[in-house]
């Protein structure tokens, strides 16, 4: 039953998309009616040109272009019935109804054939393009894994993902998806991650790293403990964010949605004018005529290019974002990411590595290895970042510490072979009377001090390690137009500082609280020529992101209060990609507005032409399927494009 269920979740996801079941016999039958229209058309204006068939006259005429007619008319005349029953009564079905009708009433046969044709053919391409830019979904849905095997009563089982609870080890063959978001058992793994975080290199994993369900094990069989519910996994989580991104519209798109109730009726009032009112103006005054340009007028008019290539526009910036390993949860985030003039970040997890690594060991009166020796003893009971890193040390014979205290803010004190010992920082030791002040104050970076007995005997320098591309982010984005950098941090002002200086980042601010922060964006946002983008991935950062014209969420690393909180989504923890999501925004917006351009400036020159009665069927045509043509292979090129 579960199982059941699953497919069914499944198969409503794949038809929310446009991907219900289909072969191939049954996507070439849609061709059969546009084939059989277009063989008799050409065989209609043939005969036409070369008059080789005397009985192609009269009613054999009309009959035989009706025949061609009908195949690719008929759905659209249906579409327009339903959408009248519906209450929505002027749509682009009701223009290309009445202009072909009318054309067949006037005698233009082949014009009317042909515009419905065109339309149909333009349909195709539509569906085409939009299939192509699903397709990076699709690729979503492939990667979904469907089974697990489970270590349960000492031996593994087979179930579904979503029976998995946290803790439990799942086993990887090679070849097979992880199922799970968890953290790695074995020794090491050799995974492809292209779904899930758009790296397309193979990625080397060692032991206890975060591993991502879709991810694919390429070498060995290996272990994974799950750390999450299948339903709270990155791949999960991938899916509802695309699959709700496409609901939430641009305000461009939402504008032409609105352009168009408005501007459909105008159209076919204006026709109707076209029709009428020169008879009492016009001397000589043909109804056939005027009624010609008014279907001309009706067919330039349709808005298929607009309505048609707008949303595919941004809906192929969301499918090459998720390629790349960037999730915009709505239409709407392209539109304000390309906007972006202000950039600020967080420090730890955003521009380092969030790893604290040792950097330089000092020891005063006492050898590297002791100093050491003591120095973990203490650290061994604590469950500090900094400690974590100090207990990398390689270490033969540790010490063993004994009355073991901890002091808040300050560090550790304790019994180490009968001697006390201090480990912490400087305010400790100078709590205990122990000066240390000249041989730390150059340094910039967290230290821990060591005192034995009342003496300072050395020091360790422990960092976090900067990304390797976050310099390059902050050229690169200089260069597409962000101009204002900050850095803020909760860590020390020094540090901020320091890490800043590295990167090139002229303004950062340390020592923040939460709210300190929050407050400093706020400032920016009070610009009102600033557009405010702020990065970050701790719970700390969640009201900034909220607050900010755009949330940035780094989706590797980030805590799950951040990524819920922000409108965009690094699914890597690689900085760089921050440029790329502000590429992508102003390649779809260059996109959807050049579209906009050529949809109006063609239609409004043919139109005039038409009134004038210079412009015939033909060229209606190419203003109408034309163009929405054109705009539709313009908004693919997002498909290809690499930033």
């Amino acid at each position: 039953m579960r199982e059941h269920n699953e497919k069914k979740k499944i198969n409503k996801l794949t038809r929310n998309y446009g991907y219900s079941n289909f072969n191939t016999n049954s996507n070439l039958k849609k061709y059969i009616p546009a084939i059989l229209s277009s063989l008799m058309l050409l065989i209609g204006i043939a005969a036409d040109y070369y008059n080789f068939s005397p009985f192609f006259k009269s009613w054999f005429r009309v009959l035989w272009y009706s025949t061609a007619y009908l195949p690719v008319g008929l759905p659209v005349l249906k579409k327009g019935i339903e959408s009248i029953k519906r209450g929505s009564y002027f749509t682009e079905f009701l223009l290309m109804s009445i202009a072909t009708l009318g054309a067949f009433v006037i005698g233009e046969y082949p014009e009317g054939v042909t515009v419905m044709l065109f339309y149909t053919i333009g349909e195709f391409f539509q569906s085409a393009a939009v299939t192509k830019a699903k397709r990076n979904i699709k690729a979503l849905l492939d990667v979904r894994p469907n089974k697990a095997l489970v270590l349960r009563s000492n031996s593994y089982v087979s179930v579904l993902p979503s029976s998995i609870k946290i803790g439990e080890t799942v086993q990887v063959r090679t070849g097979e998806k992880i199922p799970i978001d968890g953290v790695l058992l074995s020794t090491n793994a050799y995974l492809n991650t292209a779904a899930v975080t758009g790296e397309s290199k193979p990625q080397r994993i060692i032991k206890n790293t975060i591993v991502y369900a879709g991810s694919i094990n390429l070498q060995n069989v290996i272990e994974v403990k799950a750390t999450k519910e299948f339903k709270n996994s990155s791949i999960a989580r991938i899916l509802d964010l695309v699959q709700n991104a496409t609901a939430r519209k641009s305000k461009t798109e939402l504008f032409i949605r609105k352009f168009a109730k408005i501007y459909t009726p105008a159209v076919v009032f204006l026709a109707i004018g076209l029709t009428f009112l020169p008879y009492f103006f016009v001397p000589n005054y043909v109804f056939a005529d005027w009624l010609y340009r008014a279907l001309i007028f009706l067919v330039i008019s349709c808005p298929c290019a607009l309505v048609i290539s707008i949303p595919l526009g941004y809906f192929g910036g969301l499918g090459a974002a998720s390629k790349n390993g960037i999730l915009f949860k709505g239409a709407s985030f392209l539109d304000t990411i390309a906007k972006v003039n202000t950039l600020a970040m967080d420090k730890t997890g955003t521009i380092t590595k969030g790893i604290f690594t040792i950097q330089e060991i000092k020891a005063f009166t006492i050898s590297e290895s002791e100093l050491m020796k003591y120095t973990l003893a203490l650290e061994a009971t604590s469950t500090h970042p900094i400690a974590k890193a100090l207990l990398d040390y390689p270490l033969r014979e540790p010490f063993t510490a004994t009355d073991v205290k901890e002091i808040a803010g300050k560090g550790i004190r304790g019994i180490v072979n009968n001697k006390k010992v201090l480990v912490g920082n400087a305010a400790l030791l100078l709590d205990y009377k122990i000066d240390v002040l000249t041989e730390i104050e150059d340094i910039v970076e967290s230290s821990v001090l060591v005192a034995i007995n009342g003496e300072f005997v050395g020091y360790v320098i422990i960092a976090d390690e900067i990304k390797e591309d976050a310099k390059e982010t902050v050229s690169e984005a200089y260069k597409i137009g962000v101009k204002d950098f900050y850095m803020f941090s909760g860590d020390r002002e020094s540090i901020t500082k320091n890490v800043a200086k590295q990167i090139n980042v002229l303004r950062s601010k340390g020592d923040l609280l939460p709210e300190q922060k929050l407050k400093e964006v706020e400032e920016l946002m009070k610009n009102p020529n600033a557009i405010v983008a702020f990065v970050g991935d701790g719970i700390n950062d969640a009201p900034v992101l909220a607050v900010s014209d755009i949330g940035i969420a780094m989706g590797g690393l980030g805590s799950d209060v951040a990524i819920e909180t922000a409108d965009v989504i690094i699914q890597t923890d690689e900085p760089i990609k921050i440029v790329k999501a502000i590429k992508i925004g102003k390649s779809t917006r260059a996109i959807v507005w050049q579209n906009i351009a050529l949809a109006f400036g063609v239609k409004l020159i043919v139109l005039l032409l038409g009134a004038a009665g210079l412009a015939t069927m033909w060229e209606a045509v190419f203003a109408d399927v034309g163009v929405a043509l054109l705009a539709i292979l313009n908004a693919v090129r997002l498909q290809t494009k690499k930033w």
